[in-house]
């Protein structure tokens, strides 16, 4: 059956609305699940995408198909200059307007990217202990994102969630601790299933903690209530607290893959664009934008893109015996 007009729709009938942009392969942090601590080779500035690029990009997602969600990754998303520019060309799109990040520069920028469009934040956050934070990231940076925090709630950032990634062995057994935070600081806390996306390629199923055991935790404490499923498709199962404090969201990438209704779609800092996160192949986009001194016709990036859509797989596979780790990290990707 061909798809409807105006959707982009993949050979398995899912319809794609969500557009994830990363801005920057940089980071300021070096998260173990994430980066190495050193020999990163990083892409050159004249490589990346302009923002003006990456506008129209989302643009055409918007125009040609009703894409409703644009959310802005990295790398570090906020380690890129002017940012609040890129939101400033992106909120005329009408969206919801996303942004991920380490929240450790919120303090300063959080009041200008609210002011020039950004409606909502996900800052990650997987320990609130200094030496596992430590650890983790490879940065005493603690204090500055919980400062990141306090910076998106006062700039009316709205709703503030925390991704958090339990690892096995290192922060599983702080999810109530996490979960009390979010209760107290009036943030949705998403916990996270460790996935394959390491540049050391160190992960193990042994080191994934299901997402049905960190919510039985959470629930011997804060007894948990199942929310119904929000207009939008997103990969949290969200429940409510039962005394009605908060809600808090489990993302079980692994353990049970939400693949059959993914409608997210990516595009690198470079111009690659991946129809799924665990994707091993990828559709340039820049050669076509910078195809003359005004680019290739609109028609040209979206035939790309078509092309890319129509080849999404079924699902990622991991655990699999056939399962392929992507050869490039989290942070070359795009979270």
């Amino acid at each position: 059956m061909s798809p409807e007009p105006g959707v982009l729709q993949d050979s398995c009938g899912r319809v794609v609305g969500d557009l994830r942009i990363s801005i920057t392969d940089r980071c300021n942090f070096r998260c173990t699940y994430c980066m190495p601590d050193e020999g990163m080779q990083w892409l050159d500035r004249a490589e990346l995408l302009t923002y003006e690029e990456q506008v129209r990009v989302a643009r055409i997602c918007v125009d040609r198909w009703g894409f409703d969600a644009i959310r802005v990754t990295g790398g570090e998303p906020t380690v890129r200059s002017h940012l609040p520019r890129l939101f400033s060309l992106l909120a005329p799109l009408g969206t919801d307007l996303a942004m991920t990040t380490n929240g450790v520069k919120l303090p300063e920028l959080a009041h200008d990217l609210a002011a020039a469009g950004l409606r909502r934040v996900n800052i990650s956050l997987d320990t609130l202990r200094p030496e596992t934070f430590l650890a983790l990231t490879r940065r005493a940076e603690l204090d500055r994102v919980l400062a990141g925090v306090d910076a998106a709630l006062a700039a009316g950032l709205a709703p503030v969630k925390i991704n958090c990634v339990v690892i096995r062995g290192v922060n599983d057994d702080e999810v109530v601790d996490l979960a009390a935070f979010g209760r107290a600081k009036g943030v949705g806390i998403r916990f996270i299933e460790f996935m394959p996306l390491d540049a050391s390629h160190e992960w193990s199923m042994s080191r994934v903690v299901p997402a049905s055991e960190i919510r039985d935790a959470i629930h011997n404490v804060f007894p948990l209530e199942q929310h119904a499923p929000s207009g939008h498709v997103e990969p949290a199962e969200r429940y409510a607290y039962s005394d009605g404090v908060g809600d808090v969201g489990f993302i079980a990438s692994v353990t049970e893959p939400f693949c059959g209704d993914c409608d997210r779609v990516r595009i690198t800092a470079e111009g690659k664009f991946r129809s799924c996160l665990f994707a091993l192949d990828e559709h340039d986009l820049r050669p076509v934008l910078r195809d003359g001194p005004d680019g290739g016709s609109d028609d040209e990036v979206a035939a790309v893109i078509e092309a890319a859509v129509a080849k999404k797989w079924a699902g990622h596979r991991i655990g699999q015996v056939d399962f392929i780790q992507p050869p490039r990290s989290m942070s070359q990707i795009g979270g």
